[in-house]
């Protein structure tokens, strides 16, 4: 039995629901609440069409912080309520964030770090708090598989991680999101967004303050013969006066520009495919910057030309999967050459290869030869 802790976010459940297709897999959702300490109840669902179990449990909120943390033995009792679940000595702990490190500390089974996100950076927290606490984490974890090179680095340069202990698990799309053979055209729009002229570019994701929409506005301004569609919630404030200026410029817009909110991770393919083009206008910042584009892999199985910024450091080693650019007359000049060549720019089969081993299925395959490889490697040694 594998327990993943915890699997809020979308990306953490699309990895458990793929391990779960090679193990029993608990995935283990906190609800946080005010009186989380008090309360005792668990509540157990399974998905449709899936194979693992998911247990929603109270969590106190700000169970980290002191002086919370020092109150409450949140390591011993969430290792116990896992325990009860089996045999702890067999299971193997996938623990998601740095907080859970007391947890790890307590667990009698191998650990393994699945760090998704460079948490040290995350705005309010305490720096030199998630540096000790990933400290923790990278001694007692048998495997570390951070979602990119950047996190890797700070690992080992900053939390003290083994190298050898670490191999490198990106995100990644759903199997079934891969299509039997190149997508060579754009798919059909879906229904909500099928009354839009052609030609078709296409932003998916969190519509907030990791977008660059200076860039974006500046784009639009300057591609009137192009529509639209932005998938995903606007509810994120945006910080900086400029980038919030125009976001709302391009909410007001209306015609060819859609924002159409957010959508089922399940249906998202839908919209990647009918994209003649995808645009990846990622603004550079922390922690956005150093983690993985789950974006990028859902734009990589649609075959479909992608455009991208600087914002992302993973994405500077993806040419030519994508194209980068730094200003507004850059991405018009790469859209008008796309729209001669109406919307093909030779890569498609490239993109369809590489994203056959780009899946959440590969990823639990690789956490699970990471845990192997380092079992072993401990028993021979």
């Amino acid at each position: 039995m594998w327990h993943v802790l915890d699997a809020n976010s979308i990306w953490i459940r699309e990895f458990a629901e793929a391990l779960g297709e090679h193990a029993d897999v608990r995935a283990w959702v906190a609800n946080m609440r005010l009186g989380g300490a008090f309360e005792k109840w668990e509540r157990i669902s399974r998905p449709a069409r899936s194979q693992m179990w998911v247990h929603e449990f109270p969590l106190q909120r700000g169970y980290a912080r002191f002086p919370i943390s020092q109150l409450l033995d949140y390591g011993s009792v969430l290792a116990r309520r896992l325990s009860r679940q089996g045999n702890a000595r067999c299971s193997p702990l996938v623990c998601t964030t740095p907080f859970y490190a007391p947890v790890a500390e307590k667990w009698s089974g191998p650990v393994i770090y699945y760090q998704t996100d460079l948490t040290v950076e995350y705005h309010g927290v305490n720096k030199q708090t998630v540096r000790e606490m990933d400290r923790r984490m990278c001694r007692v974890a048998a495997a570390v598989c951070p979602n990119s090179a950047r996190i890797r680095e700070y690992l080992i340069h900053e939390a003290g991680c083994e190298a050898r202990k670490i191999t490198v698990v990106p995100n990644a799309t759903r199997a079934e999101n891969v299509a039997d053979r190149p997508l060579l055209s754009a798919g059909p729009l879906p229904p909500d967004v099928a009354g839009l002229s052609r030609p078709v570019a296409g932003v998916i994701g969190n519509m907030g303050g990791n977008v660059d929409w200076e860039l974006v506005s500046g784009i639009v301004a300057r591609t009137p013969w192009l529509s639209w569609i932005f998938v995903g919630p606007v509810s994120d404030q945006v910080g900086d006066a400029r980038q919030n200026r125009c976001r709302q410029q391009l909410l007001r817009h209306g015609g060819r520009v859609r924002f159409i909110g957010p959508r089922p991770y399940d249906s998202l393919q839908q919209y990647a495919q009918s994209f003649d083009v995808a645009l990846l206008p990622y603004l550079k910042r922390e922690p956005t910057y150093s983690g993985s584009s789950t974006r990028f892999y859902e734009h990589l199985a649609a075959c479909r030309p992608m455009l991208a910024t600087r914002g992302f450091e993973e994405l500077l080693h993806k040419e030519p999967l994508l194209r980068l650019g730094d200003t507004a007359a850059e991405f018009v000049a790469h859209l008008e050459r796309l729209r001669d060549n109406q919307f093909r720019d030779g890569e498609e089969g490239v993109r369809w290869a590489v994203s056959r081993s780009e899946t959440w299925a590969h990823r639990a395959l690789a956490v699970m030869a990471a845990l192997d490889g380092r079992l072993t490697a401990g028993a021979t040694a």
